[in-house]
This record gives C-alpha cells, sequence and structure tokens, in this order.
C-alpha cells in the first residue's frame, strides 16, 4: 500500500487522540475541587513620625514592628511636657502597652490625648470603636494599658502614610529627670 492511503488515517487518529485527552481534562476540571489553603499573621506596627523632635527634652527612640523604647531625658529647670505622635497600624484588633522604667518616679502623667486617621486606608469607624484608658493616678510600677481597638488598616504597608492611626501620646516629666517606656503592640487573634 501507498503511504499516502495511510495519511489521511493518522490525521484523524491524532485528531481523535487530541479531542479524547480534551475531553478528558475538561471532565476532571468541571469534577474536580481545589482548595486553597493560606494563613494571614496578625500584624500590629508602630512608628513615631518621622519629622519628631522635641525642644526641652531630649527623645532617642529605638524600635522596630510591635515594640518601641523611648528614652527621653528632660534638660530643663522646671517640669517638662512632650506630645509623642506614635502611628499604629493593625490588620486585626489590637492593645497598646507601656512599660515605664523611670529614675525616682520622673514621669508623673502619661495619657492618650488624641486618635485620629492618617488617610483613606484606614478601617471605617476605627476612630470611634477606641478605647482609651482615662485614669489620673496611673501606677507606672507595672505595664500600663494605654488603648485597644478594633483593626486600623484596610491597605497599604507598613510604611504607608495613609494607613495608621495617629495616637498622640502626653507625657510629663518631673525636671532634669531621665525615663525609658517601652510602648508594646499586642495583636489581637483574627476569627478563624
Amino acid at each position: 500500500m501507498p503511504a499516502r492511503w495511510f495519511w489521511p488515517k493518522c490525521r484523524h487518529i491524532l485528531a481523535l487522540t487530541a479531542l479524547v485527552l480534551v475531553a478528558s481534562v475538561t471532565a476532571d476540571a468541571q469534577t474536580g475541587s481545589v482548595t486553597l489553603q493560606g494563613h494571614v499573621s496578625e500584624t500590629v506596627a508602630l512608628s513615631i513620625l518621622p519629622n519628631f523632635t522635641h525642644s526641652n527634652i531630649d527623645v532617642n527612640v529605638v524600635g522596630s514592628g510591635s515594640t518601641m523604647r523611648l528614652t527621653l531625658s528632660s534638660t530643663d529647670g522646671e517640669s517638662s511636657e512632650i506630645r509623642v505622635p506614635l502611628l499604629v497600624r493593625s490588620n486585626t484588633g489590637f492593645k497598646i502597652s507601656v512599660v515605664v522604667e523611670s529614675q525616682a518616679a520622673a514621669l508623673t502623667h502619661l495619657s492618650v490625648i488624641d486618635v485620629r486617621p492618617t488617610g483613606r486606608l484606614v478601617s471605617p469607624g476605627v476612630v470611634n470603636a477606641i478605647a482609651v484608658r482615662q485614669e489620673d493616678n496611673v501606677d507606672f510600677s507595672r505595664p500600663l494599658l494605654l488603648l485597644s481597638g478594633p483593626r486600623v488598616s484596610i491597605g497599604g504597608t507598613l510604611d504607608s502614610s495613609i494607613n495608621a492611626l495617629q495616637v498622640t501620646l502626653l507625657i510629663r516629666m518631673k525636671s532634669q529627670s531621665a525615663a525609658q517606656l517601652t510602648i508594646i503592640g499586642t495583636a489581637e487573634p483574627l476569627i478563624q
């Protein structure tokens, strides 16, 4: 038999084989299921506004992630007051606590005086849902819960300027004293 008689039959067999393979893959895709699993880490990130300075108190800020350490030294002969612009970003509920390490009770007052969003990627209504601790006689010898609230950020990164809460801390110090404050952000577990 000449080879040309086999060629039309081979083409039909190849086309039929390709059709059967495509049909079986389509059937598997329609009857099978795909399961995707992932995990989102609960995150609370703290930072201080980059242009923060103060005239009569030396301020040193060290921190990354959910912990910041502020070292304050009052160089003035009178008691000093400082307003610290703390930025809070979170993808879950959070708590902000402070541990104060000071010499001879250098701190006389610590409170939250303002909470405001920095932009459009802050969760709507979060400012109204923030619980701020309001207490006059504060015991600085133990960790102090400053505020808590729901998720702050609905997008952006840890460096975005429009997805944080700006929390203003008011700190009063005795004259010519020094203190260290460790500010700790704790994430609440995401609902499973």
